[in-house]
């Protein structure tokens, strides 16, 4: 089987267990719960998500206590999306070849369907505590989620992507772009493969591999993303192409140009791998995974 069939029906499995933790759409508040699902069952391949289950299963994890991290984690990710493309943010009407939520919903109701996926996402992980009332491996993986989704996480990423555009006289050196990336795109990542090892009873140093495999696998996927974003086109996306460039973002093709960028996907690439080997564990559909993520087209 191929990996695009692999993912295609781990990604089938995951959309199940994201319906099963999605809100009823009722109540006078129907109408954000429609934006809020409507913004998650937009698409994706749900990789953060898959990242994580393919982690718990690596050190044998076994169990539904990672499901509702699962889904928390891919409504951290999709309420990060609602509002990147907002007008005050990426300013973009198209997200995986659908209107964006504040296009369909207006720009008041996206922000709020943001900021609920994001509440929602701690409402659906904390009911892992009733899955595993005695396992403290639980409120780590708690712990892990809020911190890389927060200021010191995402959140304190996109505020430096933000401030970084609006400011032209801050420059942006190599140094301030790698921590934009590592924050912003890394983090739910480093989240994602760090919560899979802990909820499966991996040792400490075994976590902190994961976590430095991820941090390797963000990196390049970002820099993969801003190839994409100057030689992909709409139909592949999914998204407007040359987004960046049309808001003048500083990515890692602008600062080094394309060869280099090309350069550094490869060798990052090859070090997440590295480090996945050296865990001496059967890793099966997560190296493939890995591979995937940073050479994808779209």
């Amino acid at each position: 089987m191929t990996v695009e069939k692999e993912i295609a029906l781990r990604t089938e499995r995951i959309n199940a267990v994201l319906e099963n933790y999605l809100p009823k759409e009722e109540g006078y508040q129907k109408r954000l719960l429609e934006a809020m699902n409507y913004s998650v069952r937009a698409g994706g391949k749900r990789l953060r998500p898959m990242l994580m289950q393919e982690s718990f299963l690596l050190f044998g994890g076994t169990g539904r206590v990672i499901e509702p991290f699962l889904a928390a984690i891919e409504w951290i990710h999709t309420y990060s999306l609602v509002h990147d493309d907002l007008p005050a943010m990426d300013n973009d009407e198209y997200r995986r070849g659908k209107k964006t939520t504040h296009a369909v919903y207006g720009e008041a109701m996206g922000i709020l369907a943001g900021d609920a996926l994001l509440n929602y996402a701690f409402e659906t992980a904390s009911l892992a505590f009733e899955e595993a009332p005695a396992d403290p491996a639980v409120g780590k993986a708690f712990r892990i989620l809020a911190c890389k989704a927060g200021a010191y996480g995402m959140a304190g990423g996109q505020a430096v992507d933000v401030e970084s555009e609006l400011d032209g006289s801050l420059p942006m050196t190599e140094e301030r772009l790698e921590f934009i990336y590592r924050l912003k795109t890394c983090a739910l990542m480093e989240a994602s493969m760090e919560i899979g090892a802990v909820l499966a009873g991996a040792s400490a140093k075994e976590q902190e591999v994961m976590g430095q495999i991820a941090g390797k696998v963000g990196m390049a996927f970002q820099i993969q993303d801003d190839i994409l974003d100057l030689t992909s086109t709409l139909e592949v996306l999914g998204k407007p192409i040359g987004s960046d460039e049309k808001n003048r973002k500083a990515t890692y093709v602008a600062l080094h140009g394309m060869e280099r960028a090309k350069e550094e996907v490869e060798r990052l690439s090859g070090e997440a791998v590295q480090l996945l080997e050296g865990l001496g564990k059967e890793d099966g559909f997560l190296k493939e995974l890995i591979r995937y993520l940073i050479h994808r087209e779209k």
